[in-house]
């Protein structure tokens, strides 16, 4: 299963790569809100919760287009079928997808975290890194988690584009409210990590029972 995971993860990086889909579209969206909000906003500079809801809020719309795009080119190519129809387990391919949707964030994160940094966040950075990006890679996975699966959900659907959002939104909600709850306070100023620890044990059992379920049924979801 692990040899198969990695063979479908290459292949996704090898057309992201090439054909520079998912991640570039990401982070212009990312770019493009936090501009618009430095010079749309009446006010120079962000902090504690509107700081952090901004950021949150953001990664997660960003996260909505990769996991419309995580299962296109299997739908557009027929190779979904394909894959089904392989010896392998089909546990398979939801790691791979859910790892994929994981360096996508990543790699989002390495343009918009700066960006946001820049443009709108008032105290800076400074010391609160190490903490803010403990909070992102949790968080993180939680999303991709839960995106590869609503990703396999819709991608035989019609409507795709209506049915990720829709099954997506409200499950992500907890991971937005606790990654927002960690940020908070990293945001602020003075900055402090209140509470941090609480929120990371939370955002983990969350991805952990994610995880487990989605193990569990995915093989049915691609069956129905």
């Amino acid at each position: 299963m692990t040899r198969a995971a990695a063979a479908i993860l290459c292949k996704d990086l090898r057309i992201e790569l090439r054909t520079r889909e998912s991640v570039p579209a990401m982070a212009l969206f990312a770019l493009t809100v936090y501009i618009l909000l430095h010079f749309g906003l009446d006010r120079d500079t962000l902090d504690g919760d509107l700081a952090s809801g901004v950021l949150w809020v953001t990664l997660l719309l960003a996260t909505v287009l990769a996991v419309n795009r995580l299962f296109a080119n299997e739908r557009e190519d027929g190779a979904l079928d394909g894959l089904l129809l392989a010896p392998v387990d089909r546990t398979a391919v939801y790691l791979a997808k859910a790892a994929a949707l994981f360096l996508y964030l990543v790699l989002l994160e390495l343009v918009a975290v700066p960006a946001f940094a820049l443009l709108l966040l008032a105290p800076g950075l400074g010391g609160a890194l190490p903490e803010l990006l403990a909070v992102l890679l949790v968080a993180d996975l939680g999303l991709a988690a839960i995106g590869a699966l609503v990703a396999a959900l819709a991608a035989e659907t019609r409507v795709r584009e209506l049915v990720v959002p829709l099954f997506l939104l409200p499950l992500l909600v907890p991971v937005i409210i606790a990654g927002a709850s960690a940020t908070e306070p990293l945001l602020a100023a003075p900055q402090e990590a209140d509470g941090l620890g609480g929120w990371l044990a939370f955002l983990a059992l969350y991805d952990t029972v994610f995880v487990l379920v989605s193990l569990a049924v995915f093989d049915f979801l691609l069956d129905d």
